[in-house]
């Protein structure tokens, strides 16, 4: 089983090449006769013996953190990412910074040569489960050196710095756990040569490497039965209470939805892609399997030898993930894995009471991840929360209207009738009061 990138920009570059490839080959060949498709049976056997490519999940054109195309080392971003202006960092970091914990970062390698990574990663427990840097014609092929502290790719230096890039002058840039340590652990490349086997035996490395966190950015390509060797190494990561979370994946256009691994497996924090109005981003995998949601867009980070650039899928939502699983295993280092990835999915701000396959239990929040528990009594499974008491039924008023012309009519000739009687009977009135005032005179005996 062959794995994915979780960012866009790493699909369409492998496809750039390819097609250039082919394209040479041709005006090398001439017109080469075409090869005939392989039959059912031959199809059938290479799905049945190959593994399935995993993907390094892209989601858009890697771009600078200007909009313009990234190249290594870039130019600093010099303001705070919408990822980070989210989030009360002070209150954050008050509470846990991820100090003393150590997150696994199975990708393509992290480049300590930018200056914000270069103290927060921990050479000496990395490694690499890419194949020999030769190809089968002999030549040399750039790979991540055997500590995996190379990244010709990028994409794993960029998944580093979202978890816990070091403070740096000249940037608003920063990881979410400034404080934790980052493994790093070269397990694919552009080219897709990481396997689910490569991938299973990172997982059992990183364990072994002392890992509290696990961040894998890749999933399975298609939609196939998950290979038994990397199940086996999540559940024995899981074992060990060491938290994995793996992203959703970028296949989510047009309402698609099916299970990736090792997203899907039981237990794994599977993480979609929100935007900045907290709602799931176009291309984020829906499914059953989605436990939270964060953000996947526009997002700023380290690239190899220094400065930042941005880019977009769940790729990136999963680290920032994971880097609030180190702040919370910070924090309370006595809870459990399952508590830890109860506690985000609870905290996660919601649309709806519950879960649902879009985001999920919701779009994370670091802060009240941190700060809305009882330390000494975690919750072990999220619960959907409770709305507001239904409103009072409303009053219902008597609606006036206004009078038709017959009643305006009938009104004001009542008011003549009304009106001309209190007239006859002010004059009658008069007329008796002078009559008897004439009497008490004698008038007219």
């Amino acid at each position: 089983m062959r794995t994915t990138h979780a960012s866009v920009s790493a699909r369409k570059a492998r496809k750039a090449r390819k097609a250039s490839k082919a394209s040479k080959a041709r005006q090398r060949d001439g017109a080469a006769t075409p090869r005939p498709p392989l039959t059912s049976p031959v199809k059938a056997l290479a799905a049945a013996t190959s593994l399935v490519l995993l993907t390094l999940l892209p989601a858009a054109p890697a771009g600078a953190a200007d909009g313009t195309q990234c190249t290594f080392p870039a130019k600093p971003y010099t303001g705070r990412p919408w990822a980070l202006q989210r989030v009360n960092l002070d209150a954050l970091w008050a509470r846990s910074t991820g100090r003393n914990v150590r997150v696994a970062v199975i990708d393509t390698g992290v480049d300590v040569r930018n200056p914000q990574l270069a103290g927060a990663v921990d050479a000496s427990k990395g490694a690499n489960f890419l194949p020999p840097p030769k190809n089968a014609r002999g030549e040399t092929i750039e790979r991540a050196d055997a500590r995996g502290t190379t990244d010709p790719v990028g994409h794993g230096t960029r998944v580093a710095g979202i978890i816990a890039a070091r403070p740096a002058r000249g940037t608003g840039f920063v990881g979410l756990a400034p404080g934790a340590t980052i493994i790093p652990i070269a397990q694919n490349n552009a080219e897709g040569n990481g396997t689910a086997l490569t991938l299973a035996e990172a997982i059992t490395y990183a364990v072994t490497a002392g890992a509290d966190v696990i961040n894998i950015s890749q999933d399975t390509a298609d939609a196939v039965e998950p290979d038994a060797r990397l199940e086996q190494a999540v559940h024995h990561a899981l074992a060990q209470q060491v938290v994995v979370v793996a992203s959703a994946g970028n296949d989510g256009l047009g309402g698609n939805a099916k299970p990736t691994y090792p997203a899907s497996y039981e237990g794994v924090l599977a993480v979609a892609s929100s935007d900045r109005n907290n709602e799931r981003a176009p291309f984020s995998q829906s499914g059953d399997f989605v436990d939270v949601a964060a953000p996947g867009v526009d997002m700023v980070s380290t690239v190899p030898g220094g400065g930042h650039c941005s880019d977009n899928g769940t790729s990136f939502s999963a680290p920032y993930v994971a880097a609030v699983a180190a702040l919370l295993r910070s924090a309370y280092p006595s809870w459990t894995a399952q508590e830890i990835v109860a506690q985000i999915e609870q905290t996660a701000e919601r649309s709806i009471p519950g879960h649902d396959r879009l985001v999920g239990w919701g779009v994370v929040d670091p802060v009240k991840a941190l700060t809305a528990t009882d330390p000494t009594h975690p919750i072990d499974s999220p619960h959907p929360q409770e709305g507001p008491p239904p409103p009072e039924p409303p009053t219902i008023s008597p609606l006036h209207l206004g009078e038709s012309p017959e009643q305006r009519t009938t009104r004001l000739a009542t008011y003549v009738v009304i009106g001309g009687a209190a007239g006859a009977a002010a004059l009658g009135g008069a007329a008796v009061a002078v009559r008897d005032g004439r009497r008490r005179r004698g008038v007219g005996r």
